[in-house]
């Protein structure tokens, strides 16, 4: 297992890696292998890509992530201005039904609220508008709500963890009732633990996923 002092390390040259964000205005703590992510960046989804970056390290088992998002000058917008471009965003993205979704915006902060039929469509409301100039952070509280019940929804989660060659499917136990799926186990990485995820979501009928696995490198 990596020293705290040596996952800082690697974590620091991953950030200064990634061209996308600015290393030198992030903060990295480490603790057991939580590492604790601070200071201040210009834009909400450079944010969220340092935290997406910090996942790819190896031996990195938890992120907290407190970096403040700082908006001035010409990246400001008024909270119409962001409603707007929210609006028309989901409205040109083909895997979203903007007709069932309602967008808030406070000081910023966008909230979706409304219905989907898959996380992907929920997740790709949330993508539209993380990118947007001005927004400083995304609450997403759409619910899904699928037509499709299966009875063998377990069983159609695990054929797909043993298709897959990112996971050791004999590591995680999978818990299903009533389309709401809990996953326990360990698994090595995050990507392990990410790809789990992603293939309970996909299962026809699933309306919740707890994710439970715990990173053991």
């Amino acid at each position: 297992m990596k020293s705290d002092k040596q996952l800082q390390h690697d974590v620091l040259a991953e950030l200064e890696w990634e061209p996308s964000i600015e290393a030198s205005q992030i903060g990295v703590a480490t603790a057991d292998g939580v590492v604790t992510l601070t200071g201040q960046v210009g834009t909400y989804l450079e944010k969220t890509k340092a935290e997406d970056v910090t996942k790819r390290v190896y031996g990195v088992r938890a992120v907290a992530n407190d970096i403040a998002v700082k908006i001035g000058g010409q990246h400001a917008r008024s909270d119409a201005e962001i409603a707007t471009a929210a609006l028309n965003s989901l409205k040109w993205d083909a895997d979203v039904d903007d007709d069932k979704i309602k967008i808030t915006v406070r000081d910023g902060w966008v909230t979706l609220e409304g219905q989907a039929t898959w996380k992907y469509q929920a997740d790709a409301a949330e993508r539209d508008v993380r990118v947007l100039t001005g927004v400083r952070g995304v609450t997403n509280k759409i619910a899904l709500v699928s037509p499709v019940r299966i009875t063998d929804v377990r069983n159609k989660i695990e054929e797909a963890f043993r298709r897959s060659a990112e996971l050791d499917s004999r590591r995680v136990e999978v818990h299903a009732t009533d389309g709401r799926i809990v996953l326990r186990g360990n698994v090595r990485s995050w990507a392990e633990r990410a790809e789990a995820q992603q293939a309970a979501w996909s299962a026809p009928g699933v309306v919740n996923v707890e994710n439970n696995l715990v990173v053991t490198p």
